[in-house]
């Protein structure tokens, strides 16, 4: 290991070194779980001293942390969304939950912490704070706080399972279609989700 590695170095080599770490920690964690990954591996795969991922993230709980952290973008770009007229919403959420799944910045910590919170029960929190802050709190549909709660909640379950099947599992033909084929497949069910009945029983659809 040479000594460049493990100094501080200027502030662009940093930025490289810590966005390799929490790459390999990512798949590490996802593969392996909290009790199979360790600092040492992860410093091993990513070719750097385990010194500097303490110097970075400070512990291996930080470090899951940084993992499973998303961008701020990806909740700003989720609260934009939900501000869209609600007859666009179907098709502006499904569109939206593909552009995530693709980010370089969104879509691998989206990977980890699915991946990671099938078997570390602090991420699966985060997962479930995530969804019910994120995915469904902006969320301004439905008649009353338990209308809001059922529709949102069936919007985010049909986005995580389209997350899950395009991009995690890679599923086909689900997988290879193209972006507009999912949008018009998918937007419509997210629209009656939406504004549309719920059920034979349900009230009269929501206005628009």
């Amino acid at each position: 290991m040479s000594r460049r590695t493990t100094q501080r170095g200027p502030r662009d080599e940093r930025g490289v070194l810590a966005a390799r770490i929490l790459s390999v920690a990512r798949t590490a964690f996802s593969e392996d779980g909290w009790a199979g990954t360790t600092i040492r591996s992860i410093a091993r795969q990513a070719d750097v001293d385990p010194a500097l991922i303490y110097h970075y993230f400070g512990s291996k709980e930080s470090l899951l942390d940084a993992c499973t952290t998303v961008p701020q973008d990806f909740l700003d770009r989720i609260a934009d969304t939900w501000a869209a007229p609600r007859d666009q919403l179907g098709e502006r959420l499904v569109a939206l939950t593909l552009e995530n799944w693709e980010s370089t910045d969104s879509g691998p910590v989206l990977r980890a912490i699915l991946l990671i919170a099938a078997h570390e029960a602090g991420t699966r929190a985060k997962l479930r704070n995530l969804v019910a802050n994120a995915l469904m709190g902006p969320a301004d549909i439905g008649q009353g706080e338990a209308e809001r709660g059922r529709r949102s909640g069936f919007i985010a379950s049909q986005l995580l399972g389209l997350g899950l099947m395009r991009y995690v599992w890679e599923i086909e033909p689900v997988a290879s279609m193209n972006a507009a084929e999912v949008i018009a497949a998918v937007g419509p069910t997210i629209q009656r989700y939406v504004n549309g009945e719920l059920s034979p029983s349900s009230s009269a659809t929501v206005d628009g």
